[in-house]
């Protein structure tokens, strides 16, 4: 086991689930709740890396955060780095190559809330923030929990867009999907199988409590 890329694997996809899920939430019941002109474009954008793929948006991305482009030059005025080959590179990249996997179970748990629920809650004296915080939030639960599953195991099994990005910086950007690939170039079977069969075994941890969590939520309305 490569305990270098095991750990900056799951600080990536610890840092990802906690900063990308408040921002799944908002967005998710933005999109649940709202009708505006350009909503489908809106849910495309979410949803585009989902069918691009994870090189291409890997190399857009490289490309963006260049120190000439304005993401990469916004982020060396502030920091004095760049974004390229670091882990905060990697955590960018993986905010947006998740998005989809923490927006769209949200916003469909949200989409399932009656809205005259929402509507006696306001009736009752609830404030629009305590009916998010007391009724909504609770009834959309699994769905969060769906997400931020999906999320983390998808963020440990990136490759692409993390290798095209950051590289295989050791202890820095080179996670266990790019420990698995380096292991099979040096024919060292042995540990790519152990590093595999975990990622397998999170994988199928992660879709066991996705497929849960919806039975649960359809015995539930049953």
């Amino acid at each position: 086991m490569d305990w270098s890329a095991l750990s900056v694997s799951l600080r990536l996809a610890v840092f990802t689930c906690l900063i990308l899920l408040p921002i799944a939430i908002w967005l998710g019941r933005s999109l649940a709740y709202a009708r505006f002109r350009g909503k489908g474009l809106c849910e495309a954008l979410i949803a585009l890396p989902l069918v691009l793929p994870p090189t291409v948006l890997g190399f857009y991305l490289l490309l963006s955060f260049g120190r000439d482009a304005p993401v990469g030059s916004f982020w060396a005025g502030m920091t004095g780095s760049g974004l390229n080959f670091t882990f905060s590179g990697i955590l960018l990249a993986s905010l947006i190559a998740n998005l989809p996997f923490a927006v769209q179970p949200i916003q469909r748990a949200f989409e399932h809330v009656p809205h005259n629920l929402r509507e006696a809650a306001w009736c009752s004296g609830l404030s629009p923030r305590q009916t998010l915080l007391r009724i909504e939030l609770p009834l959309v639960w699994p769905g969060i929990m769906s997400a931020a599953a999906l999320t983390f195991a998808h963020t440990l099994g990136e490759f692409g867009v993390i290798l095209m990005v950051g590289g295989a910086i050791d202890g820095e950007t080179r996670t266990l999907a790019i420990a698995i690939y380096d292991r099979v170039q040096a024919f060292d079977e042995q540990g790519a199988a152990q590093m595999s069969a975990l990622l397998l075994l999170v994988s199928f941890i992660t879709l066991g409590l996705v497929y849960g969590l919806a039975g649960r939520r359809r015995w539930a309305r049953g």
